[in-house]
């Protein structure tokens, strides 16, 4: 697989986001992620497009009590780029974050998902309870793979269509922008130029390209295996399970009760709705989510 390197100087000065790189080497690619703090392990995971810049407004609380790592995705962030659109598939993803884990032992971890973080990190949470505690669960779903069965799926997923209809064309226009419209808040310039840094052109975006095309949609689609699998062991995870939603989301906003009705872990955990947050619910009310993120661990140590 060939790969590309965003040049490091693109992210001089990132405003709130003075973390140390770290890096791995992972099928001779170069992965970073952020890992500070000490305690229990915190692992976020981002989604599409978006990076572990995401997630910086979690770090000046969350680091006072615990680890907390977030890592980019290959071809997002400041980890390598896959060059061709066909080499970022469900499974090259997947096995990332199992090598990740791997690499660095993670055990005992709050797992923390969102967008596409969710749907990578919950069928990995399936398959590898043994490392998971918790799981913190935002702004994502778990689709079937099996198609549109209803016209009430047909309008609750209206907006995920539309997403994909329209990824294409977002795909090809600064990054920032997209991420603009997935956010209630507005967005000073130089944030919307973080999210836009680690594609310095479209050469650079061929996972985030890709990623809309992903999502299981029929039963022979790649990812549709994945979603099954951890559909039927989520069923009965027990462990604790925090369910964190926005108000303003119109492409995940809806799937909140289901993750409520499948995960038995989540039964004695009320559901959290974020007032006033977008589809990126941790740009807009970020400082908010890790209080209640950093109470909930305390519930459940």
């Amino acid at each position: 697989m060939e790969f590309i390197r965003t040049p490091d100087s693109a992210f001089n000065n990132l405003p709130g986001y003075p973390f140390a790189p770290k890096y791995l080497e992972i099928n001779g690619a170069r992965l970073h992620y952020i890992d500070e703090g000490s305690g229990e392990l915190i692992l976020c995971l981002h989604g599409e497009p978006s990076w572990s810049y995401l997630y910086r407004k979690f770090f000046p609380l969350l680091t006072q009590h615990y680890r907390v790592i977030a890592f980019d995705f290959f071809g997002f962030g400041k980890s390598d780029k896959p060059v061709k659109d066909d080499d970022c598939t469900y499974q090259f993803h997947y096995n990332t974050l199992v090598q990740f884990a791997e690499q660095l032992n993670l055990q005992n971890v709050t797992l923390v998902v969102q967008d596409w973080g969710g749907l990578i990190g919950l069928p990995y949470a399936a398959d590898n309870s043994v490392r998971i505690k918790r799981l913190v669960i935002m702004n994502t779903g778990l689709p079937s793979g099996l198609g549109i069965r209803s016209i009430t799926e047909l309008i609750k997923g209206f907006g995920f269509f539309m997403w994909r209809r329209a990824s294409k064309g977002l795909m090809a226009k600064p990054v920032g922008k997209t991420i603009q419209l997935g956010c209630k808040t507005s967005l000073p310039k130089e944030v919307k130029d973080a999210y836009s840094a680690p594609f310095p052109d479209n050469n650079y975006k061929a996972a985030a390209r890709k990623f809309p095309y992903l999502v299981p949609m029929k039963p022979r689609d790649e990812a549709t295996p994945y979603m099954q699998r951890a559909r039927k062991e989520l069923a009965h995870w027990k462990n604790p399970v925090q369910i964190i939603f926005s108000d303003g989301d119109p492409i995940t906003g809806h799937l909140d009760k289901f993750f409520k009705r499948l995960i038995p872990g989540a039964a004695d955990f009320p559901m959290i709705k974020i007032t006033g947050g977008g589809h990126f619910l941790q740009e807009d009310k970020g400082e908010e989510i890790a209080a209640h993120i950093h109470q909930f661990m305390a519930k459940t140590k």
